[in-house]
């Protein structure tokens, strides 16, 4: 089935709820996908929990699976992986399709997307493991500068490297994650997100952690994090911003509901990377953003699923 599914064709579906799964983030994933799963029985859907393992085909046929709602994050799930298998087993399913969860899960690829279509990013380099340092990095002189995996999520192996001593403890440390490793620029200021709901930019959140960096404590843990929305810019960044959000969204292809990270200095934007499955718990930043649009946690998740389909 290609394009989107009607409202009124959604109660006549099984819908199967993808969570948990394989990565680094299946605590997280387990949340959200409770969080949907609520939210969809509640509203009288047929809906059924799926566990997201290697036994993945197995279960939907299993189950009767008529239509998958992906709550998974991180790989084997935001990567394209779990979206391919759909599209072989015509399962229509919810959010961005194969090459766009691909592309925004790898920060390298996502960041070269960006400022080929003139979306500014902070300048990076990034290195494979086995890469010599001096070879790899040959200019690389400004700090703090930030480590991180290629393709992890949640703050996952990020660290904030202060002066050249720090840069191989950081390096090993986001290598445990993944052997492509993002070294970018550090960029001191406010900490800003813009949700993308079908096209749509939804209000602007600052993100204000008391520990002074959004790692994955903060961002999981209520109380530890202060969420200014609307984010208090002026009219016409808060404007760019959004505007950036959903220019970032259309270069890499993404569908249903995404999220894009910002770095704002000097009244300039940096755009950090793409979330193409935002988080859906209780402290989760979509569902904060589309409350603030008059848009009901029940309503947004009716929305996403709507957008479901193959071929995206």
């Amino acid at each position: 089935m290609n394009g989107s599914v009607e409202r009124s064709a959604l109660q006549q579906r099984r819908i199967g709820v993808l969570m948990g799964g394989l990565s680094a983030e299946r605590e997280v994933s387990l949340r959200t996908g409770n969080a949907v799963l609520a939210a969809l029985t509640d509203q009288g859907f047929d809906t059924v929990a799926i566990d997201a393992g290697r036994d993945l085909p197995g279960k939907l046929l299993e189950a009767g699976i008529e239509l998958a709602f992906i709550a998974l994050h991180g790989r084997f799930g935001e990567d394209g992986t779990v979206q391919g298998l759909l599209e072989i087993m015509e399962i229509p399913y919810t959010g961005s399709g194969v090459l766009a969860s691909s592309l925004a899960m790898d920060k390298v690829m996502t960041k070269q997307l960006l400022l080929q279509n003139g979306i500014p990013s902070p300048d990076f380099v990034a290195l494979r493991k086995g890469d010599d340092l001096e070879s790899g990095m040959p200019s690389w002189d400004r700090f703090p500068a930030v480590v991180k995996p290629a393709r992890e999520g949640s703050t996952i192996g990020v660290s904030i490297v202060r002066d050249p001593t720090q840069l191989s403890a950081g390096l090993q440390l986001a290598q445990q994650h993944d052997e492509l490793v993002l070294v970018e620029d550090y960029i001191e200021g406010a900490e800003l997100t813009v949700a993308v709901l079908n096209g749509e930019a939804l209000p602007v959140i600052q993100i204000v952690p008391q520990s002074g960096f959004y790692d994955f404590q903060s961002k999981y843990t209520p109380g530890q994090t202060e969420y200014l929305l609307p984010a208090p810019l002026e009219a016409d960044l808060y404007g760019r911003i959004q505007q950036a959000a959903q220019a970032a969204c259309r270069a890499l292809g993404c569908r249903g509901a995404a999220r894009v990270d910002f770095m704002v200095r000097n009244n300039e934007f940096f755009t950090l990377e793409v979330n193409t499955i935002p988080g859906m718990t209780e402290t989760s930043l979509l569902p904060k953003s589309a409350a603030a649009a008059g848009i009901s946690f029940a309503e947004l998740v009716l929305r996403i699923v709507e957008d479901a389909g193959l071929g995206k």
